[in-house]
């Protein structure tokens, strides 16, 4: 596949997956005899997981340490994983941030739709 059509496909920039190549998040991608960038499937399959590790909000240094532990082979193994564990830890605890944020919301809301239909609020710690 093209970049175009990577892109497209990945919904990523071209300059974003050229990016990822040059910073090492990408393994090098084979070219054609023309110089064209040729996706193969094995290409692809890492933009997905990059791009769905970047929507978590993993940091594109753990992402270019990952990529380089995982072009040094099997040995590397167990850094990769602690790697993801300790990425997990972050994403669990910035999603109970966003619920706490989600339930503060849904709670504002029921007040205002408490309000707003002649109905007594309820009670609630801040007023804002």
């Amino acid at each position: 596949m093209t970049i175009a059509e990577v892109s497209k496909k990945f919904g990523v920039t071209a300059d974003t997956l050229r990016y990822y190549e040059r910073i090492g998040i990408l393994p090098p991608v084979s070219r054609t005899k023309g110089g064209i960038r040729d996706y193969d499937e094995d290409s692809c399959r890492w933009i997905e997981l990059m791009k769905c590790l970047r929507s978590a909000g993993v940091q594109i240094e753990a992402l270019t340490e990952y990529s380089a532990l995982y072009r040094q082979g099997d040995a590397t193994m167990e850094r990769r994983k602690e790697i993801l564990v300790e990425q997990r830890a972050q994403l669990e605890a910035r999603m109970g941030e966003i619920q706490n944020s989600l339930d503060r919301l849904n709670y504002k809301i029921a007040n205002y739709e408490a309000l707003l239909h002649g109905k007594d609020a309820p009670v609630q710690c801040i007023k804002a």
